[in-house]
Parts: C-alpha cells; sequence; structure tokens
C-alpha cells in the first residue's frame, strides 16, 4: 500500500532512484538525501503508514529487527564509534511516511542536542560506494 505522491513510497516502489541498502519484506533503508553524517540511513516500513502508531503491533518486531540490522551495519561498514538512532512523529517529521533515521556517530563529531549540522556527499559516487559498503555490512536476518 503506498500514499500518492509521498516520496518514500516512490523510493520503496523504485520510482524514484535512492541508494539502497537494505530491502526485506519488513523495511527499506535508503540513504538520507540530506545526512547529518555521511553514511545516515533512513529505514521505513515498506507500506505507507505515517507514525508509530499507525504502524501495526504483528510489523513492530520485524521492523525494528530490520532497523537493528541497519544499525550493525552502519558501524561495521563505516567504523562508527556508534550511532545515533532517531524518529519524529508529526512534529519535525519532514515526510508523513514512517522513518527512523539510523546516523553514524563518532566521539566528538560535533553533533550537540538536536542542532543537526548536514555533511553533502561529494556527489553521486561517493553515496553510492558509502551505500554498498553499508549494503554488504547488514547481517542477514
Amino acid at each position: 500500500m503506498s500514499a500518492a505522491g509521498c516520496v518514500f513510497c516512490e523510493i520503496v516502489a523504485g520510482r524514484t532512484p535512492a541508494a539502497i541498502v537494505l530491502r526485506d519484506p519488513a523495511a527499506v533503508g535508503f540513504l538520507d538525501m540530506r545526512p547529518v553524517f555521511k553514511g545516515h540511513v533512513l529505514v521505513v516500513p515498506p507500506a505507507h503508514v505515517e507514525t508509530l502508531p499507525d504502524l501495526p503491533a504483528a510489523a513492530l518486531g520485524p521492523f525494528f529487527a530490520a532497523v537493528q540490522r541497519v544499525v550493525r551495519g552502519v558501524e561495521a561498514a563505516l567504523e562508527a564509534d556508534g550511532t545515533f538512532v532517531a524518529m519524529n512523529n508529526k512534529v519535525s517529521q519532514s515526510v508523513p511516511h514512517l522513518h527512523v533515521h539510523v546516523v553514524p556517530r563518532r566521539r566528538k563529531d560535533g553533533l550537540r542536542g538536536f542542532f543537526w549540522p548536514r555533511v553533502p556527499y561529494a556527489g553521486d559516487a561517493e553515496r553510492d560506494e558509502l551505500a554498498a559498503r553499508i549494503r554488504d555490512a547488514i547481517p542477514d536476518a
């Protein structure tokens, strides 16, 4: 199920290009077009739901298991010290489709509170190379 005009539904359907790092029945993960830090992944349920309360209870476990796999992949692929995992519901939700941010973190990386800098990719080649590294580092379910 998708929603007309939803950019994340378009990415899930393959009609809008994105650097996909994970595609399974429970979730699709792709690099954020405006990353906080390079390797910032958005994980979305394939069916259109706007917020966490809208996600069916039966989908919670599989969805967050996929988020957990992406966390492991981001940390391994980027040799990150950890990750910042976050979700907005309605307020500050730039796309009204449930999505979890998985942001690679390094000690003293400058991220403070919710003042998020944006670090763009040098170009499509750098973005695609990081997506491939993350995709290859995500463990199987």
